[in-house]
């Protein structure tokens, strides 16, 4: 099992609101992504929302062919008091 978490502007800054993103295989279903992650992480799960994104074959700028897997975006919220630690900001 490969979850990848999403780390971009945006979803940094949901983080701070309780939702974080994360990449799973196409095949996983909510109930499947709930338990992953809350073994994982050891935190409480209230909401999933999901985006299937679809497979494509891309050229690259020398004309060859690159094919992008298809993968689920997941949008998982958690419990108030619950956080995960991959999506906090290092303050100096």
């Amino acid at each position: 099992m490969k979850i990848i978490p999403v780390i971009t502007e945006k979803s940094i800054e949901e983080a701070k609101k309780g939702n974080y993103t994360f990449y799973f295989k196409v095949n996983f279903t909510k109930d499947q992504i709930r338990v992953a992650i809350e073994r994982i992480f050891k935190v409480k799960v209230t909401k999933i929302r999901t985006m299937n994104y679809k497979g494509q074959i891309k050229k690259t700028y020398t004309g060859r062919k690159k094919v992008v897997k298809p993968k689920k975006k997941v949008v998982v919220t958690l419990a108030q008091k619950d956080k995960i630690d991959l999506f906090e900001e290092k303050t100096k």
